[in-house]
């Protein structure tokens, strides 16, 4: 069996800091947000038969002049608390083609078991119906014949700044180009994985001071209508004399297009004064925060709840493995006092990231939390870094790990990485209804638990729009037991050369 990864050639962005205007958190159907330009799917054809790729993807919205699928520059919207900094880009004639964009997703599968049509306009799901009642042109349709449809997942916690260094020789390069590659590329794999939304946490302070943000709101900007990426800036100090120029620059950040405060209090040598002066900034600027904790200090997460209760628009803390490690009535008067003051938790099924300095060996007791009313995501967080070496980014593995060894029921599950992850950063609520965004994603099976076992052929949809397509082949060889028992198969039809 291959499992093909879509691809795409890395462009550097026009120059230009000026942020597109942000959109805040929304529930429901509402009017069609801006629409970024016309980008191609993403393909890999390295050894996929042509007349075995997946459903047809009929017409698609032509790749802009300059550069094919990665160009993807235009009026957009900033997802997570839609701070606005700076100008955004005027529409073009790109913009008015997405908004007259029509598609058709023709025969998907839904998860209450209908199998329907649903058309896409101007980025919004403009109808729903069943099977072959929804006339669309003929270059405008999507077979998705044997693929289960669903609300595209977000990604709340990802490493943008140190994604892909696993493998390199030598101390890691923090060049404004290099991280901007990386967050590209790490960004662009996790679309292929279904995640049409991410939210970066990037080091700022030390050496590298702001350079680092930089070169990842530069790669957000070149990737405008692919996928929404946004930033949270992560001091390393913030009390002491060190910490006043950390302070600093934090504000720096948000002034350059930081859109979420965030940081690490376990690494503060005042851990309640670091989380006062995010607090501060964060109230004071309208931004949501985002820490990274352990959480096996009962005292300090206590301190953290009394302290965030009533800041808007939220906190989320993660990866909180450390809960785990605490005697359960412990553990459960924490989780307790999260879901009072409203603090979200984002778990990282996968393994922990690198922030804390340390590994952690466990997950975050998700059912213990979710059973005290706290509202719980998933996120992946190390991709192929120090944090995890083997780190995939892929939200439906993370699913898969909480269904299968966190407990969750496989609904639930998918929720963590789809619903709640877009209500951790702010996304408007995405449903298969008409007037919901059309932030989709279709992957071959009917049912979710096997989607979450065998997620490998997936479709992405965007803003309305198919932006990236995997396509996995699985062969089997011509004998007499696989055609008596009729197997399943994804291969040729045909016998091969």
């Amino acid at each position: 069996m291959s499992d093909s990864q879509p691809q795409q050639p890395f462009q550097s962005p026009r120059s230009g800091r000026g942020e597109a205007a942000g959109q805040g958190p929304a529930h429901g159907p509402a009017q069609s947000p801006s629409q970024g330009p016309s980008p191609s799917p993403s393909r890999s054809r390295s050894h996929l038969p042509d007349h075995d790729r997946g459903p047809s993807l009929g017409h698609s919205p032509g790749p802009s002049p300059d550069h094919g699928h990665a160009n993807a520059h235009g009026a957009g919207h900033s997802p997570d608390h839609g701070h606005a900094h700076g100008a955004g880009h005027s529409p073009g004639p790109g913009h008015a083609a997405a908004e007259a964009t029509t598609l058709l997703l023709a025969g998907a599968r839904l998860t209450d078991g209908r199998t329907v049509d649903v058309r896409l306009s101007g980025g919004r799901i403009q109808a729903v119906g069943t099977a072959g009642s929804l006339p669309a042109p003929a270059l405008s349709r999507v077979d998705l014949g044997g693929y289960l449809l669903l609300p595209a997942p977000a990604e709340p916690h990802a490493h943008g700044d140190t994604a892909l260094t696993a493998d390199g020789e030598g101390p890691v390069s923090y060049t404004p180009d290099e991280v901007q590659r990386r967050a590209t590329e790490a960004a662009l794999l996790q679309l292929g994985h279904g995640a049409t939304a991410v939210r970066s946490h990037v080091r700022i302070g030390d050496v590298h001071g702001l350079g680092p943000m930089e070169a990842v709101l530069q790669a957000r900007r070149s990737l405008r209508g692919l996928t929404d990426l946004t930033t949270v800036a992560v001091p390393r100090l913030l009390t002491g004399v060190a910490g006043s120029d950390g302070l600093a620059m934090l504000r720096d950040a948000v002034k350059m297009g930081a859109s979420v405060i965030g940081g690490c209090p376990d690494l503060d040598p005042d851990p309640t004064g670091f989380l006062e002066a995010v607090l501060g900034l964060a109230d004071e600027h309208g931004c949501p925060v985002d820490l990274h904790t352990d959480g096996d200090d009962p005292g300090r997460l206590a301190r953290l709840a009394a302290m965030a209760g009533g800041l808007r628009p939220g906190v989320s803390i993660g990866p909180c493995g450390g809960l785990s490690r605490l005697p359960l009535d412990v553990a459960a008067r924490a989780a307790d006092q999260l879901a009072a003051a409203g603090v979200r938790v984002t778990c990282l099924p996968q393994g922990d990231c690198a922030a804390l300095e340390r590994r952690g060996l466990r997950t975050a007791p998700v059912r213990l939390l979710r059973a005290a009313g706290v509202r719980v995501t998933a996120g992946s967080g190390a991709l192929r870094d120090a944090g995890n070496p083997v780190g995939r980014g892929d939200p439906l593995e993370a699913a898969y790990l909480l269904a299968s060894q966190g407990g969750l029921r496989p609904g639930e599950a998918y929720q963590s990485v789809s619903t709640a992850a877009r209500e951790a950063m702010g996304l408007p609520e995405v449903r298969v209804e008409a007037g919901f965004p059309a932030e989709l994603l279709a992957v071959r099976g009917d049912r979710i638990a096997g989607v979450l076992s065998l997620a490998y052929s997936r479709i992405v949809i965007h803003r309305g729009r198919v932006v990236a397509r995997t396509s996995a082949v699985r062969e089997y060889c011509d004998s007499a037991v696989a055609v008596a028992l009729d197997l399943p198969r994804q291969g040729r039809t045909e016998p091969g050369p």
